[in-house]
């Protein structure tokens, strides 16, 4: 499974790079704002500092809701850098410039996917990558694990090339438990994926090791 880090902050990006561990990045325009990105200059601006610091794909969203600007500022976006993957929301002009984007070998995220059939229609779209927000359905009393599950099976059945990318992942049994279903790749902050080193046992274990350790040089 790949582990893509959802954030726009570098210092972030940087840590999860150096970890060894990282394969890509997922951001939106919240998390530019967050990191306070605003303008488009500024936001091109820093999509290309992630890319001189992530060898992955780096899916970077449109903020149209018609095809032909969706189409529009997909293939500025794409023009950016090789790595470059155009998200696109789970909304009919959205599917439309998939299919547009899919057939002009232009890499691909849906985003704002809530059950199956929209990930359905994303992947005969030909999308790269189908986002199903796990946390969010989480929130109103949804398995957001069981649709993860669901959309793989699908996947499979028909052989479709489309990656699983489990987004809204909130904390580390969100990770393992995508990683039990299946999912092709997990997006979340940088505290999930280092929150998988922790275990009080590594940590009372080395603690002991290190103590034994220093009796011996006494």
């Amino acid at each position: 499974m790949k582990f893509f880090i959802d954030t726009a902050n570098l210092q972030d990006i940087q840590e999860a790079q150096d970890l060894g561990v990282l394969d890509g990045v997922t951001t939106n325009p919240s998390l530019m704002a967050k990191e306070g990105i605003f303008g488009h200059d500024n936001v091109i601006a820093h999509y290309k500092k992630i890319c001189e610091i992530v060898d992955g794909d780096i899916s970077a969203e449109v903020i149209a809701t018609d095809f032909d600007e969706i189409v529009r500022e997909g293939e500025a976006l794409a023009e950016l850098h090789p790595n470059i993957v155009v998200k696109v929301p789970m909304i009919k002009e959205g599917v439309k410039a998939i299919r547009h984007f899919s057939d002009k070998g232009i890499k691909t995220n849906c985003t704002l996917v809530f059950s199956a059939g929209q990930a359905l229609l994303a992947a005969k779209a030909g999308a790269t990558y189908v986002s199903p927000f796990v946390g969010r359905l989480d929130d109103i009393s949804t398995d957001g694990i069981q649709l993860i599950e669901q959309i793989v099976q699908i996947y499979s059945n028909y052989g479709y090339q489309t990656q699983v990318l489990a987004a809204s992942v909130r904390h580390v049994m969100h990770l393992v438990q995508c990683a039990e279903v299946g999912a092709d790749v997990v997006t979340c902050p940088l505290s999930v994926i280092t929150g998988l080193l922790k275990h009080p046992l590594t940590d009372s274990g080395l603690k002991t090791f290190l103590a034994d350790h220093a009796k011996g040089n006494k």
